[in-house]
């Protein structure tokens, strides 16, 4: 049988098969050790190729089965692992757009992980809107650093739009971008991501948290990844909380081809092999002093070159 896998909780995998059963499954024992580096060789919104199990005498366990195969994949997010540099993990495959959920208070998105976010979706072609949520919260000292911020990513060519996901503000111009797609929600703890799932979705009533007040950071409250039905061919991924961000399998020559605005006046440095460190004559350096590329994301590129060591994860702070 032949499905779409819905939910992950790290041991098992959920599976609605192309006529609308649902079968909770395994991974095939000899799956892992097909040359996949990552930590979960299936991700959400994976297709596969599954053999329904018998169980007997329970009814409500009736519907297992084994996956056997895996499609090959249109696009996928992936980031390296936190607590295994070498190894990856796959937040969500064939996805038609992803929605970054991003606060400017209440807690702080770092910039630099938007940006290593942005560029590890620009390398595995995943449309990518930034989602500044809980605008309702930004005191006067702030709103120039949002306007800042929303100006600095339109100019590079993403998409921003701003919300309250608890007062409702701006969540009506999301709906209908999530029509018929399938679309991840992703960001750091505390961002808001449930309970914006809640405020256009309340059939699903997903389970939020407060803030915690000694750090200003998100207290995990999902605690694996789950696809939704939007109810119109839609589909909507909640997943965790990303702490950090580091990327994976990114060579140092690539790495300025994800920052858009650094591809583009790339095209004039001296040298074709620029790596915008030092050389003379560098276009992008160049752009940098006149400001025409924002030097926090110049210094995002310039830590993504550091992630090729294979010794060092670099988490998103």
């Amino acid at each position: 049988m032949h499905g779409l896998v819905i939910r992950n909780t790290g041991y098992s995998y959920t599976v609605k098969s192309d006529a609308g059963e649902v079968f909770d499954c395994k991974v095939k024992g000899n799956f892992r050790i097909r040359g996949i580096r990552t930590t979960n060789p299936v991700a959400i919104g994976d297709k596969v190729t599954f053999v329904p199990q018998e169980v007997e005498g329970d009814i409500e366990q009736a519907r297992q089965g084994l996956i056997t195969e895996l499609d090959d994949r249109k696009n996928y997010i992936i980031r390296k692992s936190a607590n295994l540099s070498k190894q990856s993990h796959i937040i969500a495959a064939n996805v038609d757009m992803c929605f970054l959920i991003v606060t400017i208070q209440q807690p702080e998105t770092p910039l630099q992980f938007i940006d290593r976010f942005l560029a590890s979706a620009e390398a595995y072609s995943v449309p990518v809107t930034l989602v500044f949520n809980k605008i309702d919260l930004i005191d006067d000292t702030w709103k120039d650093y949002l306007d800042g911020v929303i100006n600095l990513y339109e100019t590079v060519g993403y998409p921003c739009r701003r919300i309250s996901a608890t007062t409702g503000e701006g969540v009506e111009a999301l709906r209908a971008d999530l029509h018929g797609k399938i679309t991840l929600l992703s960001g750091n703890s505390g961002v808001g991501k449930s309970t914006l799932i809640n405020t256009l979705f309340p059939h699903l009533n997903l389970r939020t948290s407060e803030i915690s007040d000694a750090y200003e950071t998100g207290k995990h409250t999902t605690t694996f990844s789950e696809m939704y039905e939007t109810g119109d061919d839609g589909y909507v991924i909640d997943t965790p909380g990303i702490k950090g961000f580091g990327t994976f399998n990114m060579k140092k020559e690539e790495v300025s081809h994800y920052f858009k605005e650094i591809f583009r006046i790339s095209a004039d440095c001296r040298f074709n092999n620029c790596t915008h460190t030092h050389e003379p004559h560098c276009a992008v350096r160049e752009a940098v002093e006149r400001h025409d590329i924002a030097e926090s994301r110049y210094n995002s590129y310039l830590s993504m070159l550091e992630d090729e060591k294979e010794d060092k994860y670099r988490p998103a702070y």
